[in-house]
């Protein structure tokens, strides 16, 4: 009888073994892309009086694809070059060494020795940037540095900008808030 039990108890461990290391695969798998794709080249058009007009493009050597994912993105760890253009086809160009795109809130997150270039050869610098699709809308609140052939050179923790980089604003957001009831 003793052995019997014995038995019975040897099986069910290692048959709880064998599908616990199971559930951690799952759990690896869940963690891992879904795909990889190499020297991506993605067009974002509008409808503009019926006609499609790219409005973005987005280049990269890699792209790793996360659509598994409850709050699905897409990763380009080898960076980006996002092409902005406007309605009389001038672009403003992007740079940045890593980006995320979340397609639920139509957000490009852009890291790492992030330029921007404008048609003037006006140059932004920063260490993040966010490209809101959805509104054309280019802000950071992360130190910027702005090197303009046509305006004054400005430098700030701030800053919002239309796509075509025309309504800019950089403020220094430094210094202590006090909040009172």
């Amino acid at each position: 009888m003793f052995s019997i039990v014995t038995t019975i108890v040897v099986t069910m461990l290692f048959s709880c073994e064998s599908n616990f290391k199971k559930v951690q695969q799952i759990g690896v798998l869940q963690n891992e892309p879904i795909g990889e794709a190499k020297n991506i080249n993605v067009k974002y058009t509008e409808a503009i009086d019926s006609i499609a007009k790219v409005i973005a493009n987005l280049e990269s050597p890699k792209m790793l694809d996360y659509s598994n994912r409850d709050f699905s993105f897409q990763e380009f760890p080898d960076g980006v070059r996002l092409t902005l253009f406007d309605e009389n086809n001038q672009k403003n160009v992007v740079l940045a060494d890593y980006a995320i795109v979340y397609k639920a809130t139509d957000l490009i997150d852009l890291q790492g020795n992030v330029i921007l270039i404008t048609p003037q050869n006006d140059s932004l610098f920063a260490e993040q940037l966010y490209y809101d699709k959805g509104n054309k809308w280019l802000f950071s609140n992360l130190p910027v540095r702005l090197k303009s052939i046509t305006a004054n050179n400005a430098h700030g923790d701030i800053f919002d900008s239309d796509t075509k980089f025309k309504n800019y604003t950089i403020l220094e957001g430094r210094g202590d808030m006090i909040l009172k009831d």
